[in-house]
């Protein structure tokens, strides 16, 4: 069975699409801070009859990212790793004058920093995989100016950079940077508290994330709303 380890995968976008790779038969590695929620969402993937291992931790830990790769190794390998993992730097977003230095720190620890140390852990196994893949989930704050976004769209964009050269460096692998679109998650709730505009369920998204696995375009930025209407 192909293994997939997929950070942030308690809630939102991650949990959504660790059901469906489950529901495909995958074997999952879930990472996650908050160890009752992210054993919750582990216990609801029983029912698919894969093997799930469920590590909660702090991404920036390198002993944690150690640990997700050393679980793959035991399910089989890595064939997907998934860094959806996020901070905003500010909760709620601030304009860049008021945004906390340490705040800017975090998020490109956790987006970037963080994302980096797992791919540089996994790597071996992903390019022993037959299909070998990285998916970064990106954000349209990486390459569009929205007020108070300017930290989070900077950590963004330097992922989706980071991305891009992995993908050069590494042909062997398809690296895809995926821009969701908004999204009904807890981290955009933090984000602008008091937008009550509604929002796509992450769900929504995932059909989009599987094509990718299914037709293994070339490595690059896509955006989630193309990939879905192009079906």
């Amino acid at each position: 069975m192909p293994v997939a380890i997929i950070t942030g995968a308690s809630k939102g976008l991650g949990r959504a699409l660790a059901e469906a790779l489950a529901a495909r038969g995958w074997d999952l590695v879930l990472d996650a801070r908050s160890p009752e929620v992210l054993n919750e969402a582990a216990r609801g993937l029983e029912v698919y009859g894969t093997r799930v291992a469920a590590l909660p931790g702090d991404v920036t830990d390198s002993w944690h990212r150690t640990g997700l790769v050393t679980e793959a190794r035991r399910l089989g390998g890595v064939d997907l790793l998934v860094s959806n993992a996020s901070a905003l730097g500010a909760e709620p977003l601030v304009r860049l004058a008021e945004l906390p230095l340490e705040g800017l720190r975090r998020a490109l620890e956790v987006n970037v920093v963080a994302a980096l140390g797992l791919v540089r852990e996994a790597l071996p196994l992903l390019r022993a995989a037959p299909a070998g893949a990285v998916l970064t989930i990106s954000s349209d704050a990486a390459a569009e100016a929205y007020e108070t976004w300017g930290g989070y769209g900077a950590s963004k964009a330097a992922l989706d950079q980071l991305a891009a050269v992995l993908g050069a460096e590494e042909p062997g692998l398809r690296v895809w940077a995926v821009d969701p679109g908004d999204m009904a998650t807890d981290l955009y709730a933090a984000a602008v508290p008091d937008d009550e505009d509604p929002r796509p369920d992450p769900a929504s998204v995932v059909p989009g994330l599987l094509r990718l696995l299914d037709e293994r375009p070339a490595s690059g930025r896509y955006g989630a709303p193309a990939l879905l209407e192009a079906r």
